[in-house]
């Protein structure tokens, strides 16, 4: 076990790997990395500006027209990145699977190396230490979220989009999944959603967690056979399984970027379910319109036909997920922007309780004209 501390950041490592390996890694700490990587003279540019940027297991850096990232030497329940082996085969996923939606952005994996003299350098002859994804520096104001910041997109830009998602749903390989399977899938999640969202230790309204859960419930079931459906008929694809506005450019082609690179089961999904996704987070930005909108269009490009209730039932589903995830944050033993999850959590729980109120509507049938 090894104990990281940079700049406030402070890790857990195991090393899993060969004693050879993890000896290695012990001799560059992630501090150190972290300050190389945030100097200007490691990319040849002394004096220039580098952006840094920390998610939740990367550290991304910018600086003129690229940008590089390495990963975090993290365990997690569902990602095991402490070995420098494990890492290096995520940054390669990663590369492979983003070309995918933005070939033109990721533009390979090179190491970090240690020089004979403790130096380090990126790319070169020497011992690798680290693992880098590299990749074109996209226009941030041509960014989705930033976009949909000065007021709804225009009717151009939602068929472009359409259009372009629609072509990567179509060509993207099919899964092949039991219905029984993908349902229980769906349940699970929702067992993992009951069992972090009703902590007490969260400050969140736990008179209507249950509440909202259990019509989450309800609804799961009710519609079980339309989701057995849609998997038996090999609707679900090889996703890009993180389909958010930030992920989105428009550029003179649209990029996009910053898929699940790291599980190929929670990437497969209903191209309905990544559609809901995203029109939850455009919802999010004040964008409310924008994901029916694409629902619709994409359907369309695609020759489906599903009804409105699954995108609904979907967009209801990622309210719950995204709302435990931001939760989720802080279980973390030193969580990034404390302040940030328990307010975030909470909007997600009203864009879920949205959801289902639409979802409700849209199987209610319809009432009788008086008079």
């Amino acid at each position: 076990m090894q104990r990281f501390d940079a700049g406030g950041l402070v890790l857990t490592v195991s090393f899993s790997g060969s004693s050879a390996e993890g000896a290695q890694e012990a001799q560059v700490s992630l501090a150190a990395k972290v300050r190389f990587m945030s100097d200007g003279s490691a990319y040849g540019e002394t004096g220039k500006t580098v952006d840094v940027v920390e998610t939740h297991m990367s550290f991304v850096f910018l600086v003129g027209d690229r940008v590089y990232k390495f990963k975090k030497p993290v365990e997690l329940p569902f990602l095991n990145l402490a070995t420098l082996a494990s890492r290096k085969a995520n940054c390669l996923a990663e590369s492979t699977l983003n070309r995918r939606l933005a070939p033109d952005v990721y533009l390979g994996v090179t190491p970090l190396t240690r020089l004979p003299g403790g130096g380090l350098k990126i790319g070169g002859e020497g011992e690798a230490v680290e693992w880098l994804v590299v990749m074109r520096r996209l226009p941030e104001e041509l960014m989705l979220d930033h976009l949909l910041a000065s007021g709804p997109l225009e009717d151009g830009k939602t068929e472009r989009l359409a259009a372009r998602l629609a072509v990567f749903f179509r060509g993207a390989t099919r899964g092949e999944i039991a219905g029984a399977a993908y349902f229980e899938r769906l349940r699970s999640e929702q067992a993992d959603n009951r069992a972090i969202l009703t902590r007490r230790r969260f400050a969140v309204d736990h008179g209507r967690v249950p509440i909202v859960l259990d019509r989450m419930d309800a609804a799961l079931s009710s519609a079980r056979a339309l989701l057995e459906s849609r998997a038996e008929a090999r609707h679900l694809v090889d996703g890009h399984g993180d389909l958010r506005p930030e992920h989105i450019c428009f550029n003179d082609g649209i990029d996009i970027f910053d898929c699940l690179e790291f599980s190929a089961g929670l990437r497969l999904a209903d191209p309905v379910e990544e559609i809901a996704y995203l029109g939850l987070e455009c919802e999010l930005l004040g964008a409310p319109s924008l994901g029916p909108d694409l629902f619709a269009r994409i359907m369309r490009d695609m020759g489906e036909a599903p009804p409105f209730r699954l995108f609904h039932l979907h967009y209801a589903r990622k309210g719950l997920l995204r709302m435990r995830l931001s939760l989720a944050h802080l279980l973390d033993p030193a969580p990034r922007q404390p302040a940030k999850w328990e307010p975030l959590a909470a909007r997600y729980m009203a864009l879920a309780e949205r959801g289902l109120d639409r979802l409700d509507a849209a199987v209610s049938p319809p009432q009788p004209e008086r008079g």
